[in-house]
């Protein structure tokens, strides 16, 4: 829906479904209810996640243009879509898979350029559209310095033919779209540093001179050409948990010129460890499933950051007075601060959207809440009311 401070929506993520006929039936069970209480006298978004097998589906033009006419008859529109997850994210083990093909293969980039070609023709006149996507690899399947180099080389030559289909697509259509890489814990790129540092030493300076030769542009038309398909996606939980503050993120990407594509709105849990430690230990053994990856950055008493790949590994590192907080990768509702014992860090969603109402740095809003399957059973609830209550509480900060 269209707010004063940019188009907001959920991501379709929350909903199972690899397949598509099993996605848009879920798709169908809940969007017309979430659109009467949320915006009934007006369009309502969907940020949309589409496995590949999906992709694959809605490629053909006899799904694509019934799901076109379902949008229109429900008064629903895409901007966005999710292409972190390529494969399974529901009821099956997750884990490091969810970077699984990676920005090294053929199969992420043609996936990706997929994703691309049903946005465009979903996309309503005169906005532009994003594809987020994963940062580049999981650090932990390369070894070494040379390994690693050759991965992230590889995968920049990839985007850069990304870049190049979108560059195409607007001359073509003058449709504006963009890829959005999500810095992730343990990714290739897992913070703004290591994004703006990319940016700078590996994708402007491959490139640029790539782009001018191709098209016949100038240095600076490369490069501004770059900076609009190519741009961050501001996941707030990930930012949480590295410890970055959002306005020194966005002065960091200030530096290069490089754009927000969207904010995805997310929590992530946080313990502090001074007080109540063993209370607060026990209380997160419970958030410990088999799922998804729930990396952990523990602040020592030092000021270091230590860092966890998964939950089961900071829980048995821990020791009393080892940290003075812990940082939890794991997507929990927004409209809760606390979890008993336990804290999120939604402070830090109300510092971003703060900073977006008082100097828009984009205007694609998501939601992006995903684990209520594996949540505790006392916070869950049905799915449809989760993402009113998310999407409510979220317009409630932006009207405040």
């Amino acid at each position: 829906m269209k707010t004063p401070h940019g188009h907001l929506t959920y991501c379709s993520n929350i909903h199972p479904g690899e397949q598509w006929d099993a996605h848009f039936q879920t798709l169908k069970e809940n969007l017309p209810t979430i659109r009467t209480q949320l915006a009934p006298d007006q369009p309502f978004a969907l940020g949309l996640r589409l496995a590949n097998d999906a992709s694959l589906e809605l490629s053909e033009p006899a799904r694509l243009a019934e799901f076109k006419t379902w949008l229109a008859e429900n008064d629903l529109y895409v901007f966005t879509m999710n292409g972190f997850p390529y494969g399974g994210f529901h009821n099956t083990r997750v884990k490091d898979q969810v970077h699984a093909p990676d920005w090294t293969t053929a199969d992420r980039t043609e996936y990706t350029l997929r994703l691309f070609t049903i946005l465009a023709q979903l996309l309503p006149e005169g906005l532009d559209g994003g594809v987020s996507t994963s940062p580049l690899s999981y650090r932990f399947w390369w070894e070494g310095e040379e390994t690693t180099e050759n991965a992230i080389q590889t995968a920049t030559q990839n985007i850069l033919y990304v870049a190049e289909k979108l560059i195409e697509i607007r001359q073509a259509t003058g449709q504006l779209l963009h890829l959005d890489i999500e810095p992730e814990p343990d990714g290739l790129l897992e913070n703004s540093v290591e994004f703006v540092s990319w940016y700078r030493d590996y994708l402007l300076p491959v490139g640029v001179p790539y782009l001018q030769e191709k098209y016949g542009m100038t240095a600076l038309g490369a490069k501004e050409a770059l900076l609009d398909h190519i741009r961050l996606c501001f996941d707030v939980c990930h930012v949480a948990v590295a410890y970055e503050e959002p306005a020194e993120v966005l002065d960091r990407l200030d530096t290069v010129g490089i754009k927000v594509g969207k904010i995805q709105i997310s929590s992530a849990v946080k313990l502090g460890l001074e007080q109540d430690a063993e209370q607060k230990i026990a209380a997160i053994r419970a958030f410990d499933e088999p799922v998804y990856l729930h990396q952990v950055v523990a602040r020592q008493p030092q000021g270091t950051l230590q860092k966890y790949p998964d939950l089961p590994e900071a829980l048995a590192a821990w020791t009393e007075g080892s940290a003075q907080e812990w940082r939890v990768h794991f997507h929990v509702p927004l409209f809760m601060g606390t979890y008993g014992t336990l804290d999120s860090t939604q402070d830090e969603i109300l510092k971003t959207l703060a900073i977006q109402k008082q100097v828009p740095f984009t205007h694609h809003l998501e939601v992006e809440t995903y684990t209520w399957g594996v949540l505790p059973a006392d916070i869950q609830k049905p799915i449809a009311e989760s993402i009113v209550r998310e999407l409510e509480w979220v317009k409630e900060v932006l009207q405040g």
